[in-house]
Protein backbone atom coordinates (compact mmCIF):
# COMPACT_ATOMS: atom_id res chain seq x y z
CA UNK A 1 0.00 0.00 0.00
CA UNK A 2 1.54 3.47 -0.73
CA UNK A 3 1.67 6.63 1.11
CA UNK A 4 -0.93 8.80 1.19
CA UNK A 5 -0.46 12.50 0.28
CA UNK A 6 -1.10 14.31 3.17
CA UNK A 7 -3.28 17.79 2.13
CA UNK A 8 -1.48 21.02 1.91
CA UNK A 9 -2.70 23.44 4.41
CA UNK A 10 -3.74 25.95 2.34
CA UNK A 11 -5.73 23.80 0.22
CA UNK A 12 -7.46 22.73 3.42
CA UNK A 13 -8.20 26.17 4.70
CA UNK A 14 -9.57 27.74 1.31
CA UNK A 15 -12.92 27.63 1.26
CA UNK A 16 -14.85 25.69 -0.86
CA UNK A 17 -18.55 26.92 -0.25
CA UNK A 18 -19.00 27.73 -4.05
CA UNK A 19 -21.83 24.90 -4.46
CA UNK A 20 -25.04 26.43 -5.97
CA UNK A 21 -27.78 25.37 -7.06
CA UNK A 22 -31.38 26.28 -8.58
CA UNK A 23 -34.52 25.90 -7.21
CA UNK A 24 -38.26 26.38 -8.82
CA UNK A 25 -40.65 27.88 -6.66
CA UNK A 26 -43.83 26.44 -9.07
CA UNK A 27 -46.31 29.89 -9.98
CA UNK A 28 -43.47 31.62 -8.64
CA UNK A 29 -39.70 31.45 -10.27
CA UNK A 30 -36.33 29.97 -9.03
CA UNK A 31 -34.53 30.43 -6.06
CA UNK A 32 -30.64 29.86 -6.45
CA UNK A 33 -28.95 28.83 -2.90
CA UNK A 34 -25.54 28.12 -1.91
CA UNK A 35 -23.57 25.21 0.59
CA UNK A 36 -23.87 26.36 3.98
CA UNK A 37 -20.63 26.38 6.32
CA UNK A 38 -20.53 24.07 9.42
CA UNK A 39 -19.46 27.00 11.29
CA UNK A 40 -22.84 28.90 10.16
CA UNK A 41 -24.82 25.50 10.67
CA UNK A 42 -23.73 25.53 13.99
CA UNK A 43 -24.26 28.83 14.55
CA UNK A 44 -27.53 28.85 13.34
CA UNK A 45 -28.65 25.90 15.57
CA UNK A 46 -26.69 28.14 18.38
CA UNK A 47 -28.99 31.08 17.70
CA UNK A 48 -32.07 28.37 18.65
CA UNK A 49 -31.40 26.50 20.94
CA UNK A 50 -33.30 29.10 23.58
CA UNK A 51 -36.62 28.72 21.13
CA UNK A 52 -39.18 26.29 21.78
CA UNK A 53 -38.39 23.11 20.30
CA UNK A 54 -41.71 22.68 17.75
CA UNK A 55 -43.02 26.33 16.50
CA UNK A 56 -40.97 29.10 17.18
CA UNK A 57 -37.79 27.27 16.88
CA UNK A 58 -38.60 25.78 14.06
CA UNK A 59 -39.74 28.71 12.00
CA UNK A 60 -36.20 30.89 13.80
CA UNK A 61 -33.95 27.94 12.55
CA UNK A 62 -35.41 28.33 8.90
CA UNK A 63 -35.33 31.66 8.61
CA UNK A 64 -31.38 31.80 9.74
CA UNK A 65 -30.97 29.23 7.38
CA UNK A 66 -32.50 30.63 4.24
CA UNK A 67 -31.30 34.00 5.04
CA UNK A 68 -27.77 32.52 5.13
CA UNK A 69 -28.24 30.20 2.15
CA UNK A 70 -29.97 32.66 -0.29
CA UNK A 71 -27.87 34.05 -3.06
CA UNK A 72 -30.72 34.91 -5.47
CA UNK A 73 -32.88 36.74 -4.59
CA UNK A 74 -30.76 37.64 -0.78
CA UNK A 75 -32.97 37.69 2.22
CA UNK A 76 -32.67 38.99 5.21
CA UNK A 77 -34.23 36.55 8.47
CA UNK A 78 -37.06 39.41 8.37
CA UNK A 79 -37.94 38.83 4.44
CA UNK A 80 -37.67 34.82 5.32
CA UNK A 81 -40.17 35.29 7.74
CA UNK A 82 -42.72 37.45 5.58
CA UNK A 83 -42.45 34.52 3.11
CA UNK A 84 -42.58 31.93 5.49
CA UNK A 85 -46.11 33.81 6.47
CA UNK A 86 -47.12 34.67 3.19
CA UNK A 87 -46.72 31.37 1.47
CA UNK A 88 -48.45 27.96 1.03
CA UNK A 89 -47.03 25.39 3.72
CA UNK A 90 -45.11 23.25 1.28
CA UNK A 91 -43.74 26.26 -0.45
CA UNK A 92 -40.37 26.30 1.28
CA UNK A 93 -39.78 22.19 1.56
CA UNK A 94 -37.64 21.96 -1.58
CA UNK A 95 -35.86 24.79 -0.62
CA UNK A 96 -34.77 24.29 2.93
CA UNK A 97 -33.93 20.60 1.65
CA UNK A 98 -31.58 21.47 -1.20
CA UNK A 99 -29.70 23.24 1.05
CA UNK A 100 -29.35 20.58 3.86
CA UNK A 101 -28.11 18.46 0.52
CA UNK A 102 -25.90 20.83 -0.68
CA UNK A 103 -23.96 20.86 2.95
CA UNK A 104 -24.27 17.63 3.40
CA UNK A 105 -27.04 17.58 6.35
CA UNK A 106 -29.07 14.77 4.92
CA UNK A 107 -27.97 10.99 5.33
CA UNK A 108 -28.84 10.29 1.80
CA UNK A 109 -26.19 12.94 1.19
CA UNK A 110 -23.36 10.97 2.81
CA UNK A 111 -24.84 7.82 1.23
CA UNK A 112 -24.80 9.37 -2.22
CA UNK A 113 -21.27 10.52 -2.11
CA UNK A 114 -19.58 7.45 -0.22
CA UNK A 115 -21.06 5.34 -3.10
CA UNK A 116 -20.35 8.27 -5.86
CA UNK A 117 -16.63 7.94 -4.63
CA UNK A 118 -16.94 3.92 -4.56
CA UNK A 119 -18.02 3.74 -8.06
CA UNK A 120 -21.43 2.59 -6.59
CA UNK A 121 -24.65 2.99 -8.32
CA UNK A 122 -26.09 4.48 -4.97
CA UNK A 123 -28.91 1.76 -3.92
Amino acid sequence: MGAEQMVDKEVLLTPRLNEVADVPIPGVGTVRVRTLSRAEIYLVRKATDTEQLDGPRVLTLERKMLAAAMVDPPLTEAEVGRWQKGAPAGEMDPIVHKVQELSGMLDTSQKEAMSNFRGESGD
